[in-house]
């Protein structure tokens, strides 16, 4: 299933949540005035299995979130278990990238590595493509 993971102090934004949800473990609705902002990590009945960090908890991803707040404006990445329908979870590098050149996913992040389907040119003349 897909999931939203964002920084803790932004998820009130986005979500009616109270309090940290660090191993999405809360199923909680998405407020109404955002679900059409984030709708991929939106179930049908409006809810969202969320995520919440924070800096101690992982600096990479919490800054990753902040800077996509900066580009886009949105604190929220999706969050998955990563595996394609027919396929076992992704375990390996080597599996998240057959996967990822295998679906319909755009950018992929592994570590520090950021992979992208996109055309550079498309980059520069819509950096809110990614």
């Amino acid at each position: 299933p897909f999931a939203p993971i964002t920084p803790l102090e932004e998820a009130r934004n986005y979500f009616k949540i109270d309090g940290e949800s660090p191993y999405m473990l809360k199923i909680t609705p998405v407020k109404e005035k955002k679900q059409s902002i984030i709708p991929a990590v939106t179930h049908v009945d409006g809810s969202a299995r969320v995520q919440t960090v924070t800096r101690d908890q992982n600096e990479q991803i919490y800054d990753l979130l902040y800077c996509m707040k900066k580009r886009i404006g949105v604190p929220v990445l999706l969050n998955t278990s990563f595996n394609v329908r027919g396929n076992t979870i992704v375990r390996t590098p080597s599996d998240a990238l057959s996967d990822f050149l295998n679906t319909g996913m755009s950018s992929l992040v592994i570590g520090p590595y950021l992979l992208s389907k996109l055309n550079p040119a498309t980059l520069c003349k819509n950096p809110k493509a990614v």
